[in-house]
């Protein structure tokens, strides 16, 4: 799941807030746990979090380094991060920001669960992630693996465009889909200057209800498609939707993601 742009993914977070925090505990908690478990932050480790949405890896992360450590948590979506400062964890920071421009340096973790493939340039974007953690720092990035999520946004469009008559138009050819498999995924991070790179594939389904069908588009970058609708419109989009998967036989979403990992090198 990828963003054709900045403004459309951000309109879709601030409006998904309180369903993203919703559909956490089925999707984004058990990743955001992995992806900490794969980064490995340690007791008085700083630690940057971007994109860290409602804090499902930044939470975790925070406990990990206790309060003696620090966890800066990055996201554009202020609703996002008012669910951070909820939190209450005195050495968890949030901070609305874009990631990209963010000026922190000498992490010892940076990690980014679902996060990286929403920059303008996921390459460059990821690169200066990688130069914020110091030299033998963890480095984690999580991304969904090939398939994965990719039902509901199609049944979605396939919904607007019976109801609104918006056209269902492909996504626009994008480096997650080069990489969204362990190998390449692996050695993109290695081209990126990553030593000692690790890709734990972690296999997630989720079964599906009527309820957390729609709360997969509700709360996550799908609710920018359903956004501007009228009351009514959203109201048959639902309804298209759940019939679709239903006619299709869908009762289950693979939510499997790749989680890489690596150490940034210490200067020869």
């Amino acid at each position: 799941m990828a963003a054709d742009s900045p403004t459309d993914y951000r309109r879709g977070f601030d409006a998904a807030a309180a369903d993203f925090d919703a559909l956490g505990r089925h999707l984004w908690c058990p990743i955001g746990r992995a992806t900490v478990a794969a980064t490995g932050p340690r007791p008085g480790d700083r630690v940057l979090d971007a994109c860290c949405g409602t804090g499902a890896s930044a939470i975790p992360a925070a406990h990990a380094v206790g309060t003696d450590g620090s966890v800066d948590a990055v996201d554009v979506s202020p609703p996002m991060i008012d669910i951070v400062h909820a939190a209450a964890l005195p050495q968890l920071h949030g901070h609305v920001a874009d990631v990209v421009g963010w000026t922190g340096h000498g992490y010892d973790v940076v990690q980014a669960a679902l996060g990286i493939f929403f920059f303008p340039d996921m390459e460059a974007g990821t690169r200066r992630l990688i130069g914020m953690a110091r030299p033998g720092g963890r480095v984690g990035f999580t991304i969904w693996r090939r398939g994965a999520m990719e039902a509901p946004g199609e049944h979605l469009a396939r919904a607007v465009n019976t109801v609104t008559g918006a056209p269902v138009t492909k996504r626009k050819p994008h480096l997650i889909d080069k990489v969204n498999e362990a190998e390449p995924y692996a050695a993109w991070l290695e081209s990126l200057g990553l030593a000692e790179v690790s890709v734990i594939t972690d296999d997630r389904r989720l079964d599906l209800t009527e309820d957390l069908a729609w709360l997969i588009i509700t709360g996550s970058g799908y609710r920018s498609a359903i956004t501007g609708l009228t009351d009514d419109q959203t109201r048959s989009v639902r309804d298209r939707y759940l019939a679709t998967l239903a006619a299709d036989g869908i009762t289950e979403i693979d939510a499997t993601t790749l989680i890489g990992s690596g150490t940034v090198p210490a200067p020869e």
